[in-house]
């Protein structure tokens, strides 16, 4: 008997699942199902209201409504929609053949219609086509996978690599991003940090569909043929403001030698244990997406232990009324005092002494551990 009474249960919460399931990926029939429930309690609502109007007075209509704007498309939500309308209007008219009509009643309704056509204003505006959630979780899953390909994997001993972005208006979405490859091997780490041209969610957009496309070429091309990949990809986007800076750095772990590759990026930084001082490197370029046959003159030079190289984008030295060379100079004072509590969490410390100018801003450390 025992087991005749846990599949039952089994069975409704199977079932209960798949309908979550199915709403949660938009289809029609995990839309049939909510908008079902949703009318079914709407009816059931409007027999409660003519039972016990005190109970179940017409703004109790409000609630389907509210519900059904957050898990319905436009077209059921129009059904649903139709039916709580007839149904709050219905239940004030039989109401009032009994107790009259108060204006507070009029009132009520006014507003019920209101907020039925503002839900469906705002669901016939959702270009995506699906509930506010479901578009929301749908953008931000995209967000995360495109997001992890910029994820640093576990270095080799002896390395390490501290990264921080900050968007310019305080949200997750920013034009600031970078992509990484770890060869199988462990043994050479290809990192490329890109500012795509805007800032905020403005930017996050373009960043997302850009990331994805070097995330695939990242690893599969050398860093002249990646660059000029990820410029034609560019060019073919017509986006209006089309273009990106970024730098890309190859690093061999064995010897610490590495290669640097400027796409009009602001130059990367070289700690120099020995002189205790950051300096700049020369490597230099065209900006991705401007014209197609961009120029680069790469760099490189050899990581010693206890050495590091610094990556950052312009919202961290570019200001109005500033030269770059003077915010470049400033970085290089901020830095050498962030590192003298140790590599470890300079990054932060850099950004605090950033005043923020209203441009996303992101810093990258690649350290060789003495």
């Amino acid at each position: 008997m025992r087991p005749s009474s846990i599949s039952p249960r089994r069975s409704a919460l199977r079932y209960a699942d798949d309908v979550v399931d199915r709403w949660r990926h938009g289809s029609p029939e995990g839309q049939t199902i909510v908008l079902s429930v949703l009318i079914a309690a709407t009816v059931l609502m409007f027999f409660g209201s003519i039972a016990w109007y005190g109970v179940f007075p017409a703004v109790s209509f409000l609630l389907p409504l509210v519900v059904g704007g957050l898990m319905l498309r436009w077209k059921p939500l129009a059904g649903l929609t139709a039916v709580a309308l007839i149904a709050a209007v219905g239940a004030v008219a039989i109401e009032a053949t009994r107790t009259g009509l108060p204006a507070g009643r009029i009132g009520t309704i006014v507003v019920i219609v209101v907020v039925a056509l503002l839900q469906l204003y705002m669901a016939r505006l959702n270009r995506s086509e699906l509930p506010g959630p479901v578009g929301q979780a749908m953008f931000v899953d995209l967000r995360d996978r495109l997001q992890a390909q910029g994820n640093i994997p576990a270095l080799p001993e002896g390395w390490r690599i501290e990264s921080l972005i900050r968007s310019a208006e305080g949200t997750s979405y920013a034009g600031d991003f970078m992509v990484a490859h770890l060869s199988q091997d462990d043994t050479h780490l290809e990192i490329v940090l890109v500012d795509v041209c805007g800032k905020g969610v403005a930017a996050g957009t373009q960043a997302l569909q850009f990331s994805g496309a070097l995330g695939g070429l990242i690893g599969s091309l050398p860093p002249l043929g990646f660059f000029s990949a990820a410029n034609d990809y560019l060019l073919r986007q017509h986006w209006v403001e089309g273009f990106a800076t970024a730098v890309h750095v190859a690093i061999d772990f064995a010897s610490g030698r590495y290669t640097i590759l400027n796409a009009g990026h602001p130059p990367v930084l070289r700690w120099c244990s020995r002189n205790d001082s950051w300096y700049i490197d020369g490597a230099s370029g065209t900006a991705l997406g401007v014209t197609d046959r961009p120029h680069f003159q790469p760099s490189e030079g050899v990581l010693e232990p206890g050495e590091a190289l610094l990556l950052y984008t312009d919202g961290v030295v570019e200001s109005r009324g500033h030269d770059l060379a003077d915010g470049i100079h400033a970085l290089q004072d901020n830095a050498a005092d962030a590192i003298r509590l140790g590599f470890a969490g300079a990054p932060g410390r850099i950004l605090e002494r950033v005043p923020d100018r209203g441009d996303d801003r992101a810093v990258l450390l690649i350290e060789r551990e003495a």
